[in-house]
């Protein structure tokens, strides 16, 4: 009977040192609790978690700068039209639930700066604006397309303001540069690895 006590009592403290492990930051009496339930074998401390403590909605912070140009790097975005096809797009990231915060470009491409939803895959979103987008320019007399490939880079929430400032200052940023080297810029600046051989089609 002592034996059997002895053994009960080790048990607890192991139990309670795996406790304190696991849940560092609880109560004691949330442990004490936890470490009860383990060693009367009715719990399992890598799902036990202490009563409204649980996680039970999604909370998700995914900006995305994304970048893709026209079929062929064409410069068939008329100036005249850039305003209204960026509003379009736009349309779309509300559509799909995507916040946009800033939309811009040149001639021969655009850049996007938004929020992708968790109900939404990155080439899901791709793929919904660029369809939508090129379908609405060849529905306005225009023949278009874009570029199959395109760049997504994430974007810290202290960096957004700056981000979207690059976003709408485009037609004066590539007065000095051109897309493909300011592609290149944003591959080297995000450590996306790149053979510059095989980066335009």
């Amino acid at each position: 009977m002592f034996r059997a006590y002895r053994f009960a009592s080790f048990l607890r403290k192991t139990f309670l040192t795996v406790a304190y492990l696991v849940f560092p930051n609880q109560a004691p009496q949330a442990r004490n609790y936890v470490a009860r339930r383990v060693s009367a074998g009715s719990a399992d401390v890598s799902c036990e978690a202490p009563e409204g403590r649980h996680v039970s909605h999604t909370f998700i912070k995914n900006h995305l700068h994304v970048v893709f140009s026209t079929k062929e790097r064409r410069r068939n975005i008329a100036e005249d039209v850039q305003p209204h096809l960026w509003s379009y797009m736009a349309g779309i990231c509300r559509n799909q639930k995507m916040v946009s915060l800033a939309i811009g470009g040149v001639e021969d491409h655009v850049h996007l700066l938004f929020h992708l939803p968790g109900t939404l895959t990155l080439s899901r979103a791709i793929t919904l604006l660029k369809a939508n987008s090129s379908k609405w320019m060849n529905e306005h007399g225009q023949d278009f397309a874009w570029q199959e490939g395109y760049g997504a880079f994430s974007v810290s929430a202290s960096n957004l303001e700056k981000v979207g400032q690059y976003i709408r200052n485009q037609k004066e940023h590539h007065r000095h540069m051109t897309l493909e080297n300011e592609f290149l810029s944003l591959l080297r600046k995000n450590r996306v690895e790149f053979d510059p051989q095989y980066v335009f089609g």
